[in-house]
Formats: C-alpha cells, sequence, structure tokens
C-alpha cells in the first residue's frame, strides 16, 4: 500500500508515521518540484496525506483510480476539496484532538510573550539594556476564545491555571454578540475552523470592538483575521500585540514588514509540532491504514 504526503514541512511526522505502518506499506513526500496533481497522476497512492497541500477537485480525480482514502494527519479539513472526494467514492478522515495540547501550550507561550513584549526584550538584550521593556500580566485579564473545540477548551483551562478570566464564542456566534464579548476583553485566541463564515470574521469592526492595547492570537487559519484590518489596527496603535502561528499565504516571505514589527510575534507553523502530538497522530494515522487493509470501518471519517 502506497502512502503520500503532501505538506510542505512537518517532514519529522513522516519519520514518526512510517516507522509505525503494517508490513507492506510504503510512505513517500510528495517531490514538490512538480504540482500535486502531476505527481498523483505518474504515482497514484492509495491513501493522500494532505496536511497543508491543497488537494482540489483535480488531484483527486487524477488519484482516483487507485485512491482510497484522504487521511488528514490534523484535525483542518479546509484545504480538502470534500465535494470531490464524496464525488469518487473516497473517504476522507483527519485526526482531531491529537495536537490540542502543543497548541494549548503555544497559545500561552505567545500570550506570554505578547505580554511581556519579547521583540523588545530580544532588542534590550542584544543592547545590553537591563530592566526593558515594562509588561504587562496575564493573571486578572480576560481572554477571549473563538472556536471551543477540543484546543479551545485545553486554552481556557490553561489561561485559567494563569489566573485569566475566560469567555468564549463558537463559529455560530451572532456578530454584535462576538463584538460585545471582545469589547470587555483584554486578549482574543483563535482556534476556530476556517469556514465561509469564519474567514475574515475578526475584520475591522471585531478588532475596533477591543480595547486600545489588547492581545491577538490566531492559531486557526491566517484568513480567519482580515489582513488589512489588523494592519491598519496596528497603523493606528490601537492594537497591543500580535501573535500568528498561521498566515494568509504558506509558505510566508518572512521579509513581509508586518512580521518586522516590534509588535508581532511570530512562530514558523509549529504550534502543534511535538513528540507527544506527531505519536498521537501516527496512532490515528496507522490505525485508520490498519482498518483499510483489513477493510474495518474507519475513524474520524468526516465524508
Amino acid at each position: 500500500m502506497e502512502l503520500l504526503f503532501c505538506g510542505s514541512g512537518w517532514l519529522d511526522v513522516v519519520d514518526v508515521i512510517a516507522a509505525r505502518l503494517p508490513a507492506g506499506c510504503r510512505l513517500r513526500a510528495w517531490d514538490r518540484q512538480r504540482p500535486l496533481v502531476d505527481e498523483v497522476q505518474a504515482a497514484p497512492p492509495d491513501v493522500l496525506l494532505p496536511s497543508n497541500a491543497h488537494v482540489d477537485a483535480a488531484v483527486i480525480t487524477a488519484a482516483a483510480p487507485r485512491l482510497r482514502l484522504i487521511q488528514q494527519p490534523a484535525a483542518g479539513t479546509d484545504a480538502i476539496d470534500l465535494a470531490a472526494a464524496r464525488a469518487h467514492g473516497v473517504p476522507v478522515c483527519n485526526a482531531p484532538g491529537a495536537n490540542q495540547t502543543a497548541v494549548a501550550e503555544a497559545t500561552l507561550l505567545l500570550l506570554l510573550m505578547l505580554a511581556r513584549r519579547w521583540p523588545l526584550a530580544q532588542r534590550a538584550f542584544a543592547s545590553a539594556t537591563i530592566g526593558a521593556p515594562l509588561g504587562r500580566e496575564l493573571a486578572g485579564r480576560q481572554l477571549a476564545i473563538v472556536g471551543l473545540g477540543r484546543i479551545g477548551q485545553a486554552v481556557a483551562a490553561r489561561a485559567q491555571a494563569l489566573g485569566m478570566r475566560v469567555v468564549g464564542a463558537t463559529s455560530t456566534t451572532s456578530r454584535p454578540a462576538l463584538h460585545a464579548m471582545l469589547a470587555a476583553s483584554d486578549a482574543v485566541s483563535l482556534h476556530c475552523p476556517l469556514t465561509a463564515a469564519t474567514r475574515g470574521l475578526i475584520d475591522a469592526a471585531a478588532l475596533a470592538a477591543l480595547p486600545p492595547h489588547a492581545l491577538v492570537v490566531n492559531l486557526a487559519r491566517g484568513p480567519v483575521i482580515d489582513r488589512p484590518a489588523l494592519e491598519a489596527a496596528l497603523a493606528r496603535g490601537h492594537l497591543g500585540g500580535v501573535g500568528l502561528d498561521v498566515f494568509w499565504h504558506e509558505p510566508w516571505d518572512p521579509a513581509d514588514p508586518l512580521y518586522a514589527d516590534p509588535r508581532v510575534v511570530t512562530l514558523p507553523h509549529v504550534a502543534g509540532s511535538t513528540q507527544e502530538a506527531f505519536a498521537a497522530i501516527a496512532g490515528i494515522v496507522v490505525d485508520n491504514v490498519a482498518r483499510l487493509q483489513r477493510g474495518a470501518p474507519l475513524v474520524h471519517r468526516i465524508a
């Protein structure tokens, strides 16, 4: 059985999965020198592991004569054409909850880095400036969590342990209710899926609702935040800081001026990348591959 990993990055997870696959299985990584549709047409896999690759109708159609499963080694499936998969009778499964602890911890990392003004602290260290910059404490502050799935709930528990007050909203919360929640919060953390309803959810009105110097962290998907609105809010000094582990385009441009702003802290889409998370992902992927081999029902099937 042939498996194809399509991700840009996260190659460590390939080794973890490959080491645990049943006998007779082989996992290879996409040769990104050619389009994915050409890759699957030339050597169609039995199982496709999309990761952050766009698996559109053309890719699914090209692979469909052999493709038996699209197994996302993560929770998000916004880059997979689920309708095309259904049309070709190819099941789609994901790996929910495997990285919830990792992402929740990374959320607190970003919040703490912003509160303690990490980019300016690094500059102060480089210039041997003692005792600067002046930071803030998270204890006693209110955190608004948008997206109350496994990750959002894990963030809530950890934020409360730091002494933060926590409120939450889902993807279906009305805009007026969301804006009212933001207006009373010192920070907002994004953990919702990217859908038509959440694309641009944090727009100019949402950002304006936040108090001055509020913190915004995004560990969901880049387009959940309206980028021009975010840049405008930073330009007028409305936000205290922005923490990003996801971006509007990946791979991102490291020279982008936005990421050089001392109020912006970035991680290289690494929030879910821990040894423990990859082991949990591998367990789900390998279990479904074994189920596919013996004709058993698949777990975490979404299409």
